[in-house]
């Protein structure tokens, strides 16, 4: 599924990462709008900025991610709390939580070397906005990446469905039960003029939907100041105007010659006109040759690129799996890249996973034939065949009549399946510690998944528990002790050393302990429902180990969890194990097991904090080997 960028967290990082020590940084804030803007900070606060004022917005080393968004509409009463018509007002100087859409976002997150940033339209967009690294402490401009520009005023043209007070909202939020609004591209209900591609091409720089790759996230290091600018420039590179050339002296031959020089002028504009005119015609059609050149490369592109692959899975036409899946008419559910459909080929159900948009994915999608295609194991789900057809990319697994493990482990009042009972609970933990120690120890080459969470856990009409989406997945040769990677995987689930993009296979481990945690308290690890102290489920495990406190993270809505008590608390030990800030003292899966099936006891003598405060605390080694060269983070949306 496609969860977009909510109102209190980052697409760029997990709520629960907090940021290594670091500089100091300094955002300049001008207005430069017609209009009076609100703009608000998380941290800092927010302020009230006339058109020309500016607000310097210094953030202290090692406060974690925050974002800065402009707010419009503001009224206040006579004790300065009041209402916009877009984010949250408690005050003019007081901004007590995120803002609420449409709202352009600034985002950004400081320290550990490295600064990340971006501007966001998933919550909408209300005001044209700049957000550009100023170099500091001797810095050269070369060691950041461009800063993302959103110059054009799309609310002015905003379409009538996503027309609301103060901005433009997000395709996403309108239409909620179509992916295709969210992603650009055609269906029967949605025009790809008309919504989430509007965004995409008024403003190329800004992450517009949650589909999008790196190319929309900005990099510096660490110690760089940052100039958030609201309406600025439409070109921020144009040299000033000239002044105007003083008034010729209309006296004498001058005044005698007007006649003659009006006319030779007009002939001058007239010529001039025609000559830019057919220019003009020549270079917007040479533009759109170019287009209809380069999309017919796409849509032809890639039968090359999986005819040369070794140990191929069938190879299927788009036509075959129209056929089978009915037109693809009854939907299973949605990944990071597409929707998966139920379907029949001959005798076998299968599921056909359709990637949503030419060229979207593309990577992914190779990256999952290539792995899943070359390995088979009772608990992974097997990929029996695939298409790469013109534009169309779609892949065809075993049909897991239960759905995925989110479905049967969250309590909620619209969710109908009944509750596991503790052994099936138990199960599910050890098939999937046995689906990872296969990627990690038993393969050719390690295979780290990069993606493990419910939602990938795919279960049988038995309750036998099978890992699936290999499109994040990374390979890392026996010799190599980690690998440097881009940023990928769910907010919630991600280990730590994320923060430096130095990884090996025991981010999954760290994953693991998250799912096993989930499983056993029956909630999800970053819940905005609950109460503020309550919606991190990791850290609420901290403060509960160190208050002797477990046994009130263990579902409440389960009695026969209650009966088992003790079971369930050596666990929790051993899913506190996984979740070691240090990746060198976490368990493998090889030895996870041995403790599941009672041949070893969980390590005893852990570390029971288990959010990361200092890079000191990552446990990165000196030596890394590359398989990417590092590149600014790049997180997937929920998958």
């Amino acid at each position: 599924m496609t969860a977009l960028s909510s109102s209190w967290t980052l697409h760029l990082l997990p709520l629960f990462l907090l940021l290594p020590v670091g500089n100091a940084i300094t955002f300049s804030i001008s207005n430069r709008c017609s209009n009076t803007i609100w703009p608000a900070a998380v941290p800092g606060g927010g302020v009230k900025l006339d058109p020309g004022e500016s607000w310097t917005l210094n953030v202290p080393a090692g406060t974690g991610p925050g974002r800065v968004w402009p707010r419009t509409g503001c009224s206040f009463d006579s004790t300065g709390k009041g209402s916009c018509q877009t984010g949250d007002c408690g005050g003019v100087l007081a901004c007590t939580s995120f803002g609420q859409p449409p709202a352009t976002l600034a985002e950004f997150t400081i320290g550990g070397g490295t600064d990340f940033f971006d501007i966001s339209l998933v919550d909408g967009f209300n005001v044209p906005m700049d957000f550009m690294p100023m170099p500091a402490n001797g810095q050269g401009g070369q060691a950041c990446s461009r800063g993302p520009r959103c110059a054009a005023n799309i609310t002015s043209q905003c379409p009538e469905k996503l027309t609301v007070p103060g901005g433009c909202n997000s395709a996403c939020r309108v239409f909620k039960q179509d992916k295709y609004c969210c992603t650009g591209n055609v269906s029967s209900t949605c025009e790809p003029t008309t919504y989430s591609v509007f965004f995409v091409r008024g403003c190329p720089d800004a992450y517009s939907y949650a589909t999008d790759d790196s190319s929309t996230t900005f990099s510096c290091p660490s110690g760089t100041n940052y100039q958030v600018v609201f309406c600025p420039p439409v070109d921020i590179s144009a040299s000033p105007p000239a002044t105007n050339p003083p008034a010729p002296d209309v006296t004498g031959t001058a005044r005698m010659n007007r006649s003659s020089f009006t006319k030779s002028r007009v002939f001058g504009v007239v010529l001039g006109s025609i000559v830019g005119l057919i220019v003009l015609f020549g270079s917007a059609t040479f533009f759109v040759y170019r287009k209809r050149k380069q999309r017919h490369k796409e849509m032809h592109e890639g039968d090359e690129e999986f005819g040369e692959l070794p140990g191929m899975p069938t190879r299927f036409t788009f036509q075959q799996l129209q056929e089978a899946t009915d037109q693809f008419r009854h939907k299973l559910g949605e990944g990071g890249f597409g929707s998966v459909f139920e379907g029949q080929y001959g005798e076998e159900r299968i599921a056909v996973k359709r990637l949503d948009r030419a060229g979207q994915g593309k990577r992914e999608f190779l990256a999952e034939v290539q792995t899943i295609g070359n390995i088979h194991h009772i608990h992974l789900v097997r990929l029996i065949g695939f298409c790469a057809e013109k534009s169309h990319r779609l892949l065809v697994y075993e049909y897991m009549p239960k759905g995925s493990l989110d479905r049967w482990i969250y309590y909620s009042h619209d969710n109908d399946a009944p509750f596991l009972d503790w052994q099936t609970r138990r199960k599910v933990i050890s098939h999937i510690a046995k689906g990872l120690c296969y990627l990690h120890e038993e393969c050719m080459k390690r295979i780290a998944h990069l993606d493990v969470k419910p939602q990938n856990i795919l279960l049988d009409e038995n309750f036998n528990a099978k890992i699936s989406d290999f499109g994040l997945s990374k390979l890392i040769d026996r010799d190599k002790s980690q690998v440097i990677t881009r940023m990928r995987g769910t907010p919630g689930y991600l280990a730590p050393e994320w923060l430096t993009s130095q990884i090996t296979e025991k981010a999954d481990v760290y994953s693991f302990g998250v799912v096993v945690m989930e499983i056993i308290s029956g909630r999800k690890n970053l819940d905005t429902s609950r109460s503020e102290e309550s919606i991190h489920l990791i850290t609420l495990l901290e403060e509960k180990v160190k208050s002797d406190e477990l046994e009130d993270l263990i579902d409440k809505y389960s009695s026969d969890m209650q009966v088992h008590k003790q079971e369930v608390l050596e666990m929790m030990r051993l899913a506190m194990w996984c979740l070691q800030i240090d990746s060198k003292r976490r368990p493998q899966m090889s030895e996870v097991i041995k403790v599941l099936e009672g041949h070893m006891n969980a390590e005893s003598k852990i570390d029971h904090n288990f959010v990361a405060t200092s890079q000191t605390m990552f446990g990165i080694a000196e030596n890394t080997g590359s398989s990417d060269p590092p590149q600014a983070s790049h997180l997937s949306a929920p998958r």
